[in-house]
């Protein structure tokens, strides 16, 4: 499970048993989860993180989209 960020207490991460799904990113922090596809940026499941939280976290995942297009396919291979 490659962390691939850590900023203001988020832990952005994905599993390396997923390559067959689209690239996306989870967001942990303080026992929240949130799931972000990231050909488009969208939400694709919330765990426990308000509205507000929800709205920083995809703001970051966002502004981090490109870098973690990139871990992501420099791990499971192919291109964007």
């Amino acid at each position: 499970m490659p962390t691939i960020l850590r900023i203001k207490g988020f832990r952005v991460y994905f599993y390396s048993h997923e390559p067959d799904e689209p690239p996306h990113v989870h967001v942990d922090r303080s026992g929240s989860s949130a799931k972000f596809w990231l050909e488009n940026v969208s939400l694709a499941r919330n765990m426990g993180f308000s509205a507000k939280d929800l709205g920083e976290v995809q703001r970051l995942v966002r502004e981090h989209r490109d870098a973690f297009l990139e871990a992501w396919h420099g791990f499971f291979g192919g291109s964007r």
